[in-house]
């Protein structure tokens, strides 16, 4: 059985079967074809608005062509098809305006794309588009690092298993785990608000000179430029429109806008692709320290209950900076407008802001659900029979026979510790106790033992190097010198100061 891929227009809209990491979320319908569409008559619509300031065009063409210039009028599938004949959406779109607004108003025809070029119009559109995504992706950063700052506060205390290499390390708590999430989110959204307050109009004309607007001037003489410069007065006129940034040149070739959007989504899905790794880690079957509130099911394993939106926030991760590359690529731009380079921007751009859409709306679900285990936590610290204190104990250990003697000291019951499933403490007290028996053992005391006469195998200590000061200090260890909670550091004031930066301002 078939069915009916067309939309009402006779589109074929992406109804994003393949892409369940931005199907749903608000960037899908802020980058659709339609609010592409949009983009582009507002672009059109506000530039003529712009020439009615600067006295270029009378007032009344910029509310006929406003009036004209709304979506539902046009056929989208028909416009990406006539696309083709010349290599962008533009050139069909100004002809069906032309044709609309002289339905309403025909002498104000004319002022419909009046002294722009193609790539004026669509790079503004593509401009509001992401201004328009980056708003609601700001707000889920904002609420991200609102829900990860009451998750470092609640677990500011709590002891987990430190990893590094993928193996443990030493105690950490997850409140300062979650506070550096926090921090990465917040460097994410101020990335981004920095840029979205940044974005500008493109106006150039044909080849970024402005020279067409000179001559719909009210005084079409005057080419001295300077403040009354018609071209640089539309572009400010233009911007104001808009809500944009007055750009201090054209940027036909220099794509410096384009290439810092694209790194800011990059880091943006490369900072919450840390979160998600992290999480997918943590929630494995033989860690199980987190899990996912209402994780995803199996279509072949019914117990499976799977990391679904960490494994979507890392899929965007492994797909934005290839996307970004390609932007940086179009920084190649030959010439004053280039053949290529220009247009192969637009495809990955607007999939980077679908991507880095979807990124942050599942990382805000994904944290406000996220459910914490600390009874499994403790549990995985003890897994190792105490080596995460081996720091600590290499500090002890050293006042009493040097530092680099306690190091391979340690090293070598840590090794029998993980062979054996001896704790390391236990290993610790058998090696002094085999190198300096005990009162009332066989040995004689007055005289070394026979293991201290022989030649040292590798990694032992050194003959006549006397291990009763570690067995005296091993009788006389503080109760929590091997609690993990006591081996911290600075863990709780490190979350503490973390959580005193602000989120960034709202930029709504």
């Amino acid at each position: 059985m078939t069915s009916d891929t067309t939309d009402p227009q006779g589109a074929y809209p992406d109804h994003g079967l393949l892409a369940p990491a931005w199907a749903g979320v608000p960037a899908e319908a802020t980058t659709g074809g339609r609010a592409v569409l949009q983009a582009l008559l507002d672009a059109e619509a506000a530039l003529t608005r712009a020439q009615c300031v600067t006295g270029q065009a009378p007032s009344a063409a910029g509310r006929t062509v406003t009036e004209a210039a709304r979506a539902d009028r046009f056929e989208v599938r028909s416009l990406a098809l006539r696309a083709r004949g010349g290599g962008n959406p533009v050139i069909p779109l100004v002809a069906d305006l032309t044709r609309a607004v002289a339905d309403l108003v025909p002498e104000h025809a004319e002022y419909v794309h009046r002294g722009a070029t193609s790539q004026d119009i669509l790079d503004t559109a593509l401009v509001l588009v992401a201004a328009r995504t980056l708003r609601p992706i700001v707000l889920d950063l904002r609420r991200t690092a609102d829900a990860l700052a009451r998750l470092a506060r609640a677990h500011r205390d709590t002891p987990m298993a430190g990893r590094t290499l993928t193996q443990h390390a030493v105690p950490i708590t997850l409140g300062l785990k979650a506070a550096g999430w926090r921090s990465l989110v917040l460097d994410a959204a101020d990335r981004l608000t920095r840029v979205r307050a940044s974005l500008p109009v493109q106006l150039g004309g044909a080849a970024g000179t402005l020279a067409a607007f000179h001559a719909y001037a009210p005084d079409a003489g005057n080419e001295q430029g300077g403040n009354d410069d018609p071209g640089l007065a539309l572009i400010t006129a233009y911007a104001a429109e808009l809500g944009l940034v007055a750009p201090a040149l054209p940027w036909h070739t220099l794509r410096t806008p384009i290439a810092d959007l694209g790194g800011a989504l990059a880091f943006v899905t490369g900072a919450l692709g840390k979160i998600a790794a992290d999480v997918l880690v943590l929630s494995r079957t033989d860690i199980a320290e987190v899990a996912e509130s209402g994780g995803g099911g199996s279509s072949a394993m019914p117990h499976k209950h799977n990391p679904v939106r960490a494994t979507l926030i890392a899929s965007t991760a492994r797909q934005v900076p290839a996307l970004a590359a390609i932007l940086f690529g179009s920084l190649v731009a030959e010439d004053e407008r280039p053949a290529g380079a220009w247009h192969a921007e637009w495809e990955p751009l607007r999939t980077a802001l679908r991507l880095t859409g979807g990124a942050a709306h599942h990382t805000h679900e994904l944290i406000a659900g996220l459910r914490v285990f600390p009874d499994r936590m403790r549990l995985n610290l003890e897994q190792t029979g105490g080596q995460l204190l081996s720091e600590r104990l290499n500090a002890h250990l050293g006042t009493v026979i040097g530092r680099e003697a306690a190091r391979e000291l340690l090293e070598r019951v840590a090794r029998r510790t993980a062979r054996d499933g001896v704790p390391l403490l236990d290993a610790l007290r058998h090696e002094a106790d085999a190198e300096h028996p005990r009162a009332g053992s066989s040995s004689d005391p007055a005289r070394p033992t026979p293991r201290a006469e022989q030649h040292p195998s590798p990694g032992e200590p050194a003959p006549g190097r006397s291990l009763a000061p570690v067995r005296l200090m091993l009788d006389t260890l503080p109760p929590d010198l091997t609690d993990p909670s006591g081996h911290l550091g600075s863990a709780a004031p490190l979350t503490d100061r973390a959580l005193e930066r602000r989120l960034p301002q709202d930029p709504s």
